[in-house]
């Protein structure tokens, strides 16, 4: 037994450890940032879905740099958008309750200050799983297709 808990307690260190580009799914374009935060936007809309908030990451960033000692930019722009699917939803959350965890679903755009015209555009996975695996692959799909802008 004590080597099962040493042996979770090391996996556990290391997740802790994980960067998030390790944990997220990104894709980047060449596009001017305005178009491809409208084209992420346009994916979700333009399948049925309603953006149910928009964060500007970066304008809080920028606007509570002085208050938390920022000595530099960290984005030009980055933003993010979060949905739900009443039915892709329902259908994972039939398949596990505790799926309820992973709604709303969430997708980002940015422009990093140090790499100006490489847009990013992406999401967190969920974990592989029943029901689960149907919402990465929307989030995939969303994500590439606004990256290509289309």
């Amino acid at each position: 037994m004590r080597i099962h808990l040493i042996a979770i307690a090391g996996l556990l260190a290391g997740l802790v450890g994980a960067h998030a580009k390790d944990a997220a799914k990104t894709y980047t374009s060449d596009q001017p940032y305005e178009d491809v935060a409208a084209s992420l936007e346009d994916a979700v809309v333009n399948r049925g879905y309603v953006v149910d908030y928009h964060g500007q990451i970066g304008d809080m960033l920028t606007r509570t740099a002085g208050d938390v000692g920022a000595e530099k930019p960290l984005y030009s722009n980055a933003e993010f958008i979060q949905f739900c699917s009443a039915v892709v939803s329902r259908k994972t959350m039939e398949e596990d309750l505790s799926n309820i965890a992973f709604c709303p679903y969430v997708l980002f755009v940015y422009e990093a200050e140090e790499k100006p015209s490489e847009i990013v555009v992406g999401y967190r996975p969920l974990p592989a799983g029943p029901g689960r695996d149907e919402v990465n692959a929307l989030l995939d799909e969303i994500a590439q297709e606004a990256a290509e802008g289309f």
